[in-house]
């Protein structure tokens, strides 16, 4: 015979917090990301700022053509960020995509799904970490092949930047990307850095590039910004975090360049 157990409803006066967490970062990644979510967690994610993550659909091999596929799907995957409540960013994290469709697309497929909020690609990110450090003339490191670097070439130079050098690795695959050493990553950087630029970005989110910026610094004595180190450091600083996290490189102990 079953045991009826006895079940009461507390009459415990009950109080809400607007929010479990103070600030919301909405994070949309590829289905084949890898490295993303770990990188938020250790840079971003905390008791004040949560990491909320949506994945799209995607195939390899990592193409121009096969980038713009992504485009319809992005709209739907903010919507399924905490639905019907707001963030206080959000980050589309793949650097070729955001390059092939235009930043603007980006922002206006997410704030269809996410009205007001703020959107971060990662070339934008970039883009203003590289101004937070006065930098013009750069060098460029890419794991892409040619064809998936050219456009990344045109968009920092139509964006005024001075492209010292521009390294790609020849991969087409971010999952493959996502398992290079960090010790190739820091010895590709360092054969990618001229002597007369002033910054080096390291282009992709599927590379684990974020936790090697600090040793890339320390070996060509420049600033480095790379994909998911920028779109965290900006995120951050969006969500009022100012704090600096030097383990990740000398971009995240500085405040976002003004008017930005």
């Amino acid at each position: 015979m079953m045991q009826t157990i006895p079940i009461t409803r507390a009459d415990t006066p009950l109080r809400f917090d607007d929010r479990p967490v103070p600030k919301r970062v909405g994070l949309v990644v590829l289905a084949t990301d890898h490295t993303s979510e770990p990188d938020f967690r250790r840079m971003v994610a905390g008791e004040a700022v949560g990491v909320y993550t949506a994945r799209i659909a995607y195939a390899n091999p990592t193409t121009p053509e096969n980038l713009r596929r992504m485009q319809p799907r992005l709209e739907e995957g903010a919507a399924l960020i905490l639905p019907d409540e707001d963030l206080d960013v959000v980050v589309y994290s793949c650097t070729s995509a955001s390059v092939v469709m235009g930043d603007e697309v980006v922002e206006q497929a997410i704030r269809n799904a996410k009205p007001g909020v703020p959107v971060l690609t990662p070339p934008s990110a970039a883009r203003l970490g590289l101004k937070a450090f006065g930098a013009k003339r750069i060098a460029v490191l890419t794991p892409y092949t040619e064809e998936t670097a050219r456009p990344m070439a045109a968009y920092f130079a139509g964006h005024g930047l001075d492209i010292a050098r521009f390294t790609y690795l020849g991969l087409d695959d971010d999952r493959v990307m996502a398992r290079l050493t960090p010790d190739s990553l820091v010895q590709a950087a360092v054969e990618a850095m001229p002597a007369d630029a002033e910054a080096l970005f390291v282009s992709c989110t599927a590379l684990r590039s974020a936790l090697v910026a600090r040793r890339i610094e320390e070996a060509i004595g420049r600033p480095v910004v790379t994909s998911n180190q920028a779109t965290a450091w900006a995120a951050l600083r969006l969500c009022g975090d100012d704090h600096p996290r030097p383990e990740f490189g000398r971009l995240m102990t500085l405040g976002l360049p003004v008017g930005a």
